[in-house]
């Protein structure tokens, strides 16, 4: 879905469940209502999926407004500073920072976010007033760079790993600079091959909506082609005996027939072991 301004993401996956009477849906990677941008909605069984899709790449579009810091380290929050500095940085000053963030790096996520501090998320805690200290976290940015520069506003692209905050880069970059920063706008645009552009609107939502493969959305996963014997053992959750040299670490796509993912799983000693059945065997 391409996510408008203004609604959650939960109020977008409530739309999506009332257009296809379904119960089971779900989303993965949350937008703040302020976002706009590509949120990829898992039905049925494949919201079994989410684990996967939320280990992608992320790419957006992200603006915000140097000199000034607030809470939430974006316009929804309080102004906490307001820099009053005569001059602002030069463009070649920007760009210098924007590359300083490129690569791996800790990360101090908001304190207004939904980490959890002892069992509790961290932004109802910070909303009480108490002071959050969160711990940095490692991240990668794999590509950032300046889209447009006219003081205040600063606009970047930006393609980052799983569990980066823009609003924290935002103000991180603002920190840089000297003059501090909160971020106004976000789109994303991309997670993994999933583009925006792909993407349905909320009033294109109905019974007629189209559907994509559950295989779309592991484009980024090693896959294997199962056999119709190998199908019936993955779906009742047995491992599955491969006859072929197959060299992958980590999580793997089996495939069944007419492009079906069966399941996604490992393959460890020639046997490919499903853990996430998308198709149970038939009794």
């Amino acid at each position: 879905m391409d996510k408008p301004v203004g609604p959650t993401s939960h109020d977008v996956v409530t739309r999506v469940r009332r257009a296809l009477r379904l119960k089971a849906v779900g989303h993965t990677g949350t937008l703040d209502p302020f976002a706009s941008g590509l949120l990829v909605i898992l039905l049925g069984r494949a919201t079994r999926l989410a684990q996967f899709v939320e280990r992608h790449e992320k790419t957006y579009l992200a603006t915000a407004k140097l000199g000034v810091r607030t809470t939430t380290d974006d316009l929804t929050g309080e102004v906490i500073q307001t820099d009053r500095a005569a001059e602002p940085p030069s463009r070649r000053a920007v760009e210098a920072a924007l590359h300083g963030f490129l690569g791996p790096q800790k990360q101090r996520p908001p304190a207004f976010s939904a980490r959890k501090i002892d069992g509790e998320r961290s932004y109802r805690l910070a909303r009480r007033g108490v002071t959050v200290e969160l711990p940095e976290s490692d991240v990668t940015v794999h590509e950032l760079e300046l889209v447009e520069f006219r003081f205040p506003e600063l606009v970047f692209r930006t393609r980052v790993s799983a569990g980066t905050y823009i609003r924290a880069l935002a103000r991180d970059i603002g920190e840089v600079l000297g003059t501090g920063a909160h971020l106004t706008a976000l789109r994303r645009e991309a997670i993994g091959t999933l583009r925006v552009e792909q993407a349905l609107s909320l009033d294109a939502l109905g019974p007629e909506t189209p559907i994509m493969a559950p295989l779309s959305v592991l484009g980024h996963l090693p896959r294997i082609d199962l056999s119709d014997v190998q199908v019936t053992d993955v779906g009742h959750g047995r491992a599955a005996q491969i006859d072929y040299g197959f060299s992958a670490s980590g999580s793997v796509a089996g495939v069944g027939t007419g492009e079906r993912l069966i399941a996604v799983g490992r393959v460890e000693d020639q046997l490919f072991r499903p853990e996430v059945v998308l198709e149970p065997a038939e009794s």
